[in-house]
């Protein structure tokens, strides 16, 4: 997850963790996401598009440049609700979209179903 608010990462890395179904590795800031990314090859990734120093859009393209990240799925997950956001995620290749607030069973079923897809394209 690249989020720069500390405590929302903390209490779904938390939740997410509890299931037994997850283990979530947390960058607050863009670049050591990338870094974290680019090292450990996540199934997928949340990641933020308000951020200091580095918007979530900058981010995504770095990591679709990028021959080591670009097949990692990414969900954005943000409170920017509006269609300009989402058409502006989708020209860089996301995989997902989620508004926050987000329910927890809501967001799991969007990671589940990318990683679903992921699974079926043998990415």
């Amino acid at each position: 997850m690249i989020d720069d608010e500390k405590d929302f990462c903390f209490f779904l890395k938390k939740n997410l963790e509890a299931t037994g179904a997850f283990s979530v590795a947390v960058a607050s800031h863009p670049d050591k996401g990338i870094r974290m990314a680019r090292r450990y090859v996540p199934d997928v990734i949340l990641l933020d598009i308000c951020m200091p120093s580095r918007d979530g859009f900058e981010v995504l393209r770095s990591l679709k440049d990028d021959l080591k990240t670009v097949s990692i799925p990414v969900i954005m997950l943000t409170a920017l609700e509006d269609d300009v956001y989402r058409k502006r995620a989708s020209w860089f290749y996301n995989d997902g979209y989620v508004v926050k607030p987000v329910s927890y069973e809501k967001l799991v079923g969007e990671i589940e179903r990318v990683l679903e897809v992921k699974a079926r394209v043998g990415r």
